[in-house]
């Protein structure tokens, strides 16, 4: 069995594949192992040496790992689909949400998780491979207020930024969770991290309007808004109003945008193997099988960005789906 992709869901089911009998090859197009694990939470939070500990008994086990494999671009898809009896897609939901503003390609706006992976990657004596984002005495400004959002001002405490401000376009949460998401769903309420502990500035109910550079094409601050929510009409979605004298600018030498992820990627294996994708861009799956036989689905990339416990059991209900076939 081949499985394309080593984060969460991929190694779950990985680990649940080898310990049933099967022989299992993990691909991976980055030259470690771990997906989101190694290259989106920060060494701070999850360390490495606890993912390589995994890894290696995994490996001791008898699941094998490829790494700098990226199929659909280096390694032909439908290829390792004639190799293989059955394919398991876990590559994640990888492109990120943008922000189409004036100034978004300024030199210093960044998506997060280019200054996520690469200071992981710097923080483990590995190849930055673009160049260097670092926050050092910089006024650092975060669009989203998630837990990548939090993780970007953690990472920044730790540079050294001369200041953080986390802004976002939602209405702060309420602390305690409201009636309409009753246990086990996922609460939305007010969340302060460790990294928020540390030191930031957050602010809700802002529109980012305007990145603003300097002569050399970087940016320098950035034109926000305060806005008010409207209630949402039956069938319509909510809508929002600048509220009138609100626009400012604050001073911004270095941007993070962590607003989520679409999707994943729609070319490279996906297209190779022509998988059927859902109205949001996800891969369609029932029961974990793609339109294609043999070819199954796990994690972000089938259900949409979510949270690693759910990619871990994604990953291992996937697992069980394909051992049926």
């Amino acid at each position: 069995m081949a499985i394309i992709g080593s984060g969460p869901a991929g190694l779950s089911a990985a680990e649940q594949l080898n310990s049933a009998g099967h022989s299992v090859t993990v691909f991976e197009r980055d030259e470690k192992v771990g997906g989101l694990l190694r290259f989106g939470i920060p060494d701070f939070k999850l360390g490495m040496d606890i993912i390589d500990r995994k890894i290696n008994l995994m490996a001791e086990a008898g699941v094998e790992f490829v790494v700098n494999a990226h199929v659909g671009k280096d390694v032909n898809a439908q290829q390792i689909r004639q190799d293989y009896d059955v394919v398991l897609l876990t590559g994640g939901s990888t492109v990120p949400r943008d922000l189409p503003i004036p100034g978004r390609d300024l030199k210093g706006v960044h998506f997060a998780m280019e200054f996520l992976g690469q200071n992981n990657r710097r923080a483990n004596n590995m190849d930055l491979k673009t160049e260097e984002i670092h926050a050092k005495d910089k006024h650092v400004v975060v669009i989203g207020g998630g837990d990548t959002g939090s993780d970007c001002v953690g990472t920044s405490n730790r540079h050294g930024a001369k200041s953080i401000t986390q802004v976002e376009i939602m209405p702060i949460p309420p602390e305690k969770r409201p009636a309409n998401m009753p246990w086990p769903q996922y609460p939305m309420i007010m969340r302060t991290s460790t990294s928020h502990e540390e030191g930031c500035d957050r602010h809700w109910n802002i529109l980012t309007k305007e990145f603003i550079g300097d002569d050399d094409g970087k940016v320098k601050a950035l034109r926000i808004a305060d806005i008010v929510w409207k209630d949402a009409a039956p069938g319509e979605r909510p809508s929002f109003e600048e509220v009138a004298g609100s626009e400012r600018v604050i001073p911004c030498d270095q941007a993070f945008l962590a607003m989520g992820f679409l999707h994943p990627e729609p070319h490279g294996v996906l297209a190779q193997l022509d998988v059927a994708l859902d109205d949001r861009g996800n891969v369609a799956t029932k029961d974990f099988q793609t339109n294609q036989k043999g070819v199954f689905a796990a994690g972000d990339m089938r259900t949409g960005q979510s949270l690693v416990v759910r990619c871990i059991n994604e990953g291992r209900e996937c697992a069980r789906a394909s051992m049926n076939i």
